[in-house]
């Protein structure tokens, strides 16, 4: 099956690399018109090159996403390009090196629940706002396996998605009635860019899932655009495991 996004505006967040980026391909092959940010200007400038490569039509952001004033610039920027904004993929996210909770200094819980929780909470208000504008729009949250399990040593990252599994949930119920869809996917572990260097040895994370491995940026992009497309059209506000089974076991 292949997906038709057309002329469709889609945002992705932290999208220089990782997941953000494999949603970049994703859409950008499916035609969509994109707008991509990062926190990296390096990570973004590459992005962007490697997706205009390929003839799609790119707009890259630097852009923090627990900053309020960059996401507001953000969203104007790719109204005044494109005119619009269909669907949006709130993935920017961090974590901190595994430590046990008591370790975990104050700036490293503010840094994770600022990028991981208060990002999407800022970029869903202003993606929602335009979105009424219009008439509708599509929105998918990065939430994670641990948005409903454990993964001990990991605690600000952990809790920071179990709010945005509660966050997706309780603003979808908000908006179902104004065609405004507003789902999560929950993925499992994946060798990201950031998994590689927060932990040492990736084949102890291959047997959280009942598959015995690790999961591709590729199948979890294929998620996202399910959830961003028609064929989802009866589901808002759920959080759809991509997680080689880890919850389960």
């Amino acid at each position: 099956m292949s997906f038709d996004f057309k002329n469709k505006v889609v945002l992705i967040t932290g999208a220089g690399a990782g997941l953000g980026y494999a949603c970049a391909q994703a859409f950008a092959n499916a035609g969509a018109k994109i707008a991509i940010t990062d926190i990296s200007q390096e990570a973004l400038n590459s992005a962007v090159a490697d997706l205009q490569n390929t003839g799609a039509e790119v707009l890259g952001l630097l852009n923090d996403a627990s900053d309020s004033a960059d996401v507001n610039a953000m969203l104007d920027a790719i109204v005044e390009r494109f005119g619009c904004l269909d669907i949006a993929v709130n993935n920017a996210g961090t974590a901190t090196p595994l430590q046990e909770f008591h370790e975990v200094g104050e700036a490293e819980f503010d840094r994770v629940m600022g990028v991981n929780l208060k990002g999407v909470w800022l970029c869903m208000q202003v993606e929602i706002r335009q979105m009424l504008k219009q008439g509708g729009g599509r929105i998918v949250n990065m939430a994670s396996a641990t948005s409903r399990n454990t993964f001990p040593n990991a605690s600000p990252y952990v809790t920071s998605k179990f709010a945005v599994a509660g966050l997706t949930r309780t603003v979808a119920v908000e908006y179902a009635e104004r065609d405004i869809r507003i789902n999560a996917i929950c993925p499992g572990n994946v060798a990201t860019p950031l998994v590689v260097s927060l932990v040492e040895d990736l084949s102890v994370l291959a047997t959280k899932h009942a598959i015995k491995r690790l999961g591709t940026p590729e199948e979890v992009a294929n998620g996202v655009m399910f959830l961003a497309s028609d064929l989802s059209s009866f589901s808002t506000g759920s959080l759809l495991e991509v997680d080689g089974g880890w919850n389960a076991i």
